[in-house]
């Protein structure tokens, strides 16, 4: 992934000031960045500051000063005093107390232009004059506004360099190129080459005055202590500006752009025949292409590129969320990540264009990035740049509507593997019962990709990536919400846990459990996968990361091993198998056959494969504790544990923290093939005998290879993990007689 990739990554990017992309890297510090670095350096507290009480005769700015100030006042102070026959008085200077600026410090992060209520809450509560707050206030405001022009001036400096480096590259080009008599290019190709290099000069020429303009506009032109003269403020206005610039869009046109979204995704969410046909071979809905262009044909449908596939869903479920909590998970990023680990394993705010009105965000619009994963690293990731906007319908409906635009992606980043978005999303209907109906579309069109043929028939039939899916891990999350947040749980659903506080903090370790999971077992550029021959002949793909602060992991080097086969076994078989702990010692070789006795179980889902359950593997020399987080949808399946310290455990067991237990996950990936039916196939389930397919297992471990993070991967760790693979994989195909 490129540079500028990860930089626009970083959810941080809506804050930054000003900045270019060039030659795909980003050259810019966001202003939380310049804030941070201000405060490592000293400032914020690090450095005495006074605050200069002024007199109404003489008003204007307070105006900071430090030790050195006092100490050549006191030297000199009489002296002047008495040039000046003490018709002056000399002015007073408080001292903040440390205690006094942590207050301030925490207030002015929050709320840099605190209002008169405010000003006065904390004089009371610190023991000062409101008026010496307001000039602390603006102190540290001129101070951070003076350390953006810094790095501003830094940055123009540095592009002038450049552009500097690149004219002194040209006369040497046109030197080189040119007869040393005549001047004249002694070929073609050099006067090609030359007129190009003018040409990219022009550019840097030209980007550096958009940076000079963007700049000039973010400088304040009203009064110091004028609450609307925010330099976060300034910054939003335009650095939006600047933005729209690089990317070649008007405003105007991105609102229009997001309305004909809506008004699309509001009538592929609600028409029937003949825009949706259901198949009653596949049991879902399947797109008229015909009739989709006949309704929409539009400047967006009729750019097609060469290429490319389309793929297009429709599912309606209830989702047990209430509609705010579902409003605020679509538009703050993090939360979004966090409600479909399984699909997404980046993803980033780009831009914020519009925040929105009231609590539900009525009219937020905002440019995001999203790097979409099945749980395999044998299917490449899809990178998509798209706009997001929430809207309300009705008094109970809402859209959050999604739509890629034209030649944002270009500008960002030329080496993304096309991928957009034709206007999708999902309508949310409030059932005024804390559920919420929501029907999703999802409508994609991507480059052809060649696929590993294992995965070829579900991601080429759009289910990897299709509304089905994002609809199904939905469900699964608001049903484990729910779970999360009962006191009154059933026995059957809760045994081994006694308080409400042990329960929600399992959970929170099971579910931190399974994200890990699912961030190390994708084709995420976070992972370079190497494929090494395993014993078995199946192909085993290994990638190695280096942990150094993360306490939710071990620290030093850690080794993920990944293999995925098809077994001739119904996914629904193969789950139930997987997650019993009365058959993990016929599978787990660490078990070295011993019975595990379930000590714990929590239900997070009415399924009874949602859970979370806590295993006791007891041997002749020691006793060792698994936390397995199991998790089944009508999509796909997981069975993800992990060893734990028994102590740490039982602390979280009653409610403690679950924070710093370090946990490395491995597991289980279960996908139907995709098949809608194959003969020779084992179920559980006489009446689908003929309808059921096999089933696509992606195995996964984690070890923990060194302690030191600087440590080298060795060949022995490679081959201990390969061993741990196949005799797993060779014992779940002898016991669930499904040997090639």
């Amino acid at each position: 992934m490129s540079h500028t990739k990860d930089f626009l990554a970083t959810p941080a990017l809506s804050l930054s000031l000003a900045g270019i992309f060039r030659d795909g890297k980003a050259t810019e510090a966001t202003a939380v960045e310049v804030v941070e670095e201000y405060e490592h350096s000293g400032g914020f507290g690090g450095r005495r500051e006074e605050t200069v009480e002024i007199s109404s005769e003489n008003s204007g700015p307070a105006k900071s000063r430090s030790d050195d100030d006092y100490e050549a006042e006191g030297e000199h102070g009489d002296e002047e005093d008495e040039d000046t026959n003490k018709k002056k008085k000399r002015k007073k200077y408080h001292r903040h107390t440390a205690q006094q600026i942590r207050e301030m410090e925490t207030l002015f992060k929050e709320s840099p232009h605190p209002d008169e209520k405010q000003r006065q809450e904390l004089s009371k509560q610190l023991g000062l004059h409101p008026r010496q707050v307001k000039f602390w206030f603006q102190n540290r405001r001129t101070q951070i506004k003076a350390i953006q022009e810094r790095h501003e001036n830094s940055l123009l400096k540095t592009e002038m360099e450049k552009i500097q480096e690149e004219n002194k590259a040209l006369r040497e080009t046109i030197e080189k190129s040119s007869c040393p008599n005549c001047g004249f290019a002694t070929s073609t190709k050099d006067a090609t080459e030359e007129q190009q290099i003018r040409i990219e000069n022009a550019k840097l020429k030209e980007e550096v005055e958009k940076l000079r303009t963007a700049i000039e506009k973010c400088r304040p032109r009203t009064s110091p202590s004028s609450s609307c003269s925010s330099g976060y403020e300034q910054g939003s206005r335009s650095s939006l500006d600047f933005y729209i610039g690089i990317f070649g869009l008007e405003m105007s046109r991105i609102m229009d752009a997001v309305k004909k979204a809506t008004d699309e995704l509001k009538k592929m969410a609600t028409s029937g025949e003949p825009l949706w046909i259901r198949s009653y071979e596949m049991g879902r809905e399947i797109l008229n292409y015909d009739a989709y262009m006949k309704e929409f044909s539009t400047e967006n449908s009729n750019n097609r590129q060469p290429k490319t596939c389309i793929e297009a869903s429709r599912e309606t479920g209830i989702i047990f969320l209430d509609l705010p909590q579902l409003i605020q998970s679509f538009m703050d990023v993090n939360r979004w990540k966090e409600l479909f680990p399984c699909l997404i394993s980046k993803a980033a705010t780009v831009y914020v264009i519009s925040n929105g009105e009231g609590v539900n965000r009525d009219g937020a619009v905002q440019l995001m990035f999203a790097e979409l994963q099945m749980l395999t690293p044998m299917v490449a990731t899809r990178e998509v740049y798209f706009v997001r906007c929430c809207k309300k319908l009705s008094a109970d409906q809402w859209a959050i509507v999604d739509v890629s635009i034209d030649k944002v992606e270009d500008n960002i980043d030329v080496s993304l593997a096309k991928c957009r978005k034709r206007p999708s999303g999902c309508i949310i209907q409030d059932t005024s019962n804390g559920h919420c109906k929501v029907t999703w579309v999802e409508h994609l069109e991507c480059q052809k990709n060649t696929v590993n043929s294992l995965y070829r028939t579900i991601v080429n039939s759009g289910l990897a990536f299709g509304a089905k899916h994002w609809i199904a891990t939905l469900q699964q999350q608001g049903e484990r919400h729910v779970f999360f947040m009962a006191t009154n749980v059933p026995i059957k659903d809760s045994s081994g846990i006694a308080t409400v506080a042990g329960r929600k903090s399992t959970m929170k370790l099971a579910q931190r459990l399974t994200w890990n999971f699912c961030r190390a077992l994708g084709a995420s550029s976070y992972n370079k996968w190497s494929k090494i021959p395993s014993k078995t002949g199946d192909d085993i793909r290994v990638a190695s990361r280096k942990n150094i602060n993360n306490p939710g992991e071990p620290l030093g080097v850690i080794l993920c091993a990944v293999s995925s086969v098809w077994l001739s076994v119904s996914h629904h078989i193969l789950f139930d198998f997987l997650r019993d702990e009365n058959h993990r010692n016929e599978w787990d070789i660490m078990s070295n056959g011993s019975p595990v006795q379930c000590i714990g179980y929590l239900a997070k889902g009415q399924d009874r494969g949602n859970a979370v359950t806590i295993q006791a593997m007891k041997s002749k020399d020691q006793t060792m504790w698994i936390l397995q987080d199991s998790c089944t949808n009508a999509y796909e399946s997981m069975v993800v544990y992990a060893p734990v310290d028994i102590k740490g455990m039982q602390s979280v067991m009653t409610g403690c923290d679950s924070g710093n237990i370090a946990l490395l996950s491995s597991g289980f990936s279960i996908l139907p093939d995709g098949i809608e039916s194959r003969s020779l196939v084992i179920t559980s389930r006489p009446e689908e005998k003929s309808t059921e397919g096999g089933s696509l297992l992606t195995i996964a471990f984690q070890v923990l290879t060194s302690n030191s993070p600087t440590a080298k991967l060795s060949v022995e760790s490679i081959d201990s993990v390969n061993t741990l693979i196949s005799c797993t994989l060779q014992n779940i195909k002898r016991i669930l007689q499904c040997q090639e």
